[in-house]
């Protein structure tokens, strides 16, 4: 059994093609900076069996989740767009 919070790969599905029109530096630096500003605006979603990620992905289906995550990764981006750490 592996813990392993669903948000993470939620976050990097939805990030790569808002960071790609965006128009922020696509260094591996402030892509981090943005998947980790990300999750810590989200809420932690951890599973730690196959049917508690199951169930996450099922989430992906519901519209609120999907426009928190996108919120989310976007404010990051127009964060690290306007202060860049590198």
């Amino acid at each position: 059994m592996v813990l392993k919070n669903y948000m993470e790969d939620a976050v990097a599905q939805n990030m790569g093609v808002l960071i790609q029109e965006s128009g922020i530096c696509k260094c591996d630096k402030c892509r981090l900076d943005v998947m980790a500003l990300s999750l810590n605006a989200l809420k932690p979603h951890y599973v730690v069996s196959e049917a508690g990620n199951m169930y996450a992905k099922l989430s992906e289906f519901d519209n609120q989740n999907k426009v928190d995550i996108i919120s989310a990764i976007t404010a990051a981006i127009e964060k690290i767009k306007t202060s860049p750490r590198h």
